[in-house]
């Protein structure tokens, strides 16, 4: 089984992720108003700039593979384009911001390029998201909003690979399928499984959360058919609109937060479990497959008392500690490091996951997660392990 390569970039939480085209480069942020990108040299990954121009805390940062661009959203209300652009005295290639007038009055939350990178979506708090589009005649990019029928903050955004649909996912526990049509910008779109008649704010589909929680990820399949979307209720949806049909998967662990697919078929979900999961199905149904984390073999190397193939933060030295001390009365000391480390790859909240390379027919092949710990990892998404706990044989 391919292990995972780990990366620790810091010490602090690392808030979201981007590579560059050919993976040389990666920009995040370290929860902090600064885009750091680090270059890979070796086997180590060396911080190689530093962006500053965000007065709060960056969000989401996403880095468009052809035109090299990286767009970052911030809780100051504002989003930068940044560019590679000579500099007048030295001649070398820096990158140069260009400030993106989003008309929020409040945090931007998350950021992605379209598919064919000549707009963006930014998600907000302001229960609106911008849609923004270069204007070449007064060189700046200038946004319209998606508002209605939003009646909370939106937390994730995707697009259909038409470039003219938009999945978001908010706070009002809905997740919500937009036209993001701008007639100067894209061509007339084709008729899809979501719609023909496309105008700008048009509403193609709208899904609750079964049980009432927060949508944190939205994410259209490799063909944009179909729609999945996780829910702070810990649960994944999967929608099938020419149904339409929703196939609902409840989950005993801890919520997720970001989600990729991998294949029209499958897809990665992590979150407060610390664990990339696998989940895959079609039309006939759908379910867990297992995790990208091995933790039954960290479990023989990390501890001798713990319990294998259950929830990642429950897995811990430090839980057994407690239920040793409840249910048999020990109380004996031991090594500190050890009993609060869980026997996940990651020590904390996974925060963001992303496809990192493809195989054959577009198919995703690994994926890299970065997370609260400061790690970032690489995955291989055909190593899959069981889980053998309560999450095991879990099927819609």
């Amino acid at each position: 089984m391919s292990t995972p390569e780990v990366y620790s970039i810091a010490k602090t939480p690392v808030t979201c992720h981007a590579f560059n085209a050919d993976r040389s480069q990666v920009a995040v942020s370290l929860n902090d108003n600064n885009v750091q990108i680090y270059a890979k040299q070796g086997k180590e990954w060396i911080l190689s700039e530093t962006l500053s121009e965000h007065d709060k805390l960056i969000t989401s940062i996403d880095w468009a593979p052809n035109s090299n661009r990286i767009v970052t959203a911030s809780q100051d209300r504002n989003a930068y384009v940044w560019s590679l652009s000579p500099d007048p005295l030295t001649g070398n290639l820096v990158w140069k911001p260009t400030l993106v007038l989003l008309r929020i009055n409040r945090a931007a939350t998350f950021v992605r390029w379209s598919p064919n990178e000549d707009k963006f979506a930014v998600a907000s708090g302001a229960r609106a998201i911008a849609i923004c589009s270069f204007d070449p005649e007064n060189n700046w990019w200038v946004a319209r909003q998606l508002k209605k029928p939003i009646r909370s903050t939106v937390l994730s955004v995707d697009w259909h690979p038409n470039n003219v649909l938009l999945a978001a996912g908010s706070a009002d526990m809905k997740a919500r399928v937009f036209s993001a049509y701008i007639k100067d910008v894209d061509k007339r779109p084709s008729p899809t499984i979501w719609g023909e008649k496309l105008p700008f704010n048009t509403i193609c589909g709208e899904y609750s959360s079964p049980a009432g929680g927060w949508v944190h990820a939205v994410g259209f399949s490799p063909s944009g058919d179909v729609l999945a979307f996780a829910s702070h209720d810990s649960s994944i949806s999967i929608v099938y609109p020419g149904g339409p049909m929703v196939y609902n998967i409840r989950i005993s662990s801890l919520p997720y937060v970001t989600l990729t697919w991998t294949s029209e078929d499958a897809l990665v979900a992590a979150g407060h479990d610390c664990q990339p999961v696998v989940f895959s199905g079609s039309e006939q149904g759908w379910g867990l497959i297992g995790t990208l984390d091995d933790i039954t073999a960290s479990s023989a190397s990390k501890t001798h008392g713990a319990r294998t193939g259950t929830v990642g933060r429950l897995n811990s030295a430090a839980f057994n500690t407690f239920r040793n001390a409840d249910t048999r009365g020990h109380t004996g000391g031991g090594d500190t490091a050890s009993d609060t480390e869980l026997l996940t790859v990651h020590q904390n909240t996974i925060t963001s996951v992303r496809p990192y390379a493809y195989g054959g027919e577009g198919i995703v092949s690994r994926v890299s997660t970065t997370g609260v710990d400061g790690k970032l990892v690489i995955w291989d998404v055909n190593a899959v392990s069981a889980l053998t706990g309560k999450m095991g044989g879990l099927r819609v």
